[in-house]
């Protein structure tokens, strides 16, 4: 092992349907906005405060083709993967950064009314992903014990 590790897990609702692209017979990129939400009490006004991040999400292949079929906006999902930065130039010609999570693994939190048997889906096969779901705990801690 080389001593480092690149791992995301995310648990939001999707702000967009999934963007399929397909560049041959076998391969395809789906993308699509996940929104993540911190809430806290402010102590000094007692107000309740909501802080929304949005991440870029691209899933490949097969498990890119489930989630454009299961997935709609406002759908919650567990999402696993690594953090890829990305380099381009706009129209101007300046270099510009592009920060993406590639999806390795997602389970399907949003239960679907049409098809019970499809509440939970994973991208990977094995029984052992589908057992290993996180716990859906909405309260998030305002003290880290860290």
């Amino acid at each position: 092992m080389s001593g480092t590790l690149n791992k995301v897990m995310l648990i939001g609702h999707l702000g967009d349907a999934v963007k399929m692209h397909y560049f041959d017979d076998k391969n395809c990129v789906g993308r699509f906005p996940l929104a993540t939400n911190e809430t806290y009490t402010n102590k000094q006004t007692n107000e309740k405060v909501t802080n929304t991040e949005w991440h870029n999400i691209v899933v490949r292949n097969k498990a890119a083709e489930i989630c454009e079929k299961y997935l709609n906006k406002g759908d919650k999902v567990y999402i696993e993967g690594r953090l890829k930065t990305r380099k381009w130039q706009d129209d101007k010609g300046a270099d510009r950064y592009s920060t993406e999570i590639q999806c390795v693994d997602f389970t399907f939190l949003t239960a679907k009314s049409d098809n019970s048997s499809s509440t939970e889906t994973t991208a990977n096969q094995s029984p052992q992903a589908a057992a290993a779901k996180p716990p859906e705990n909405n309260e998030q801690p305002n003290d880290l014990p860290f």
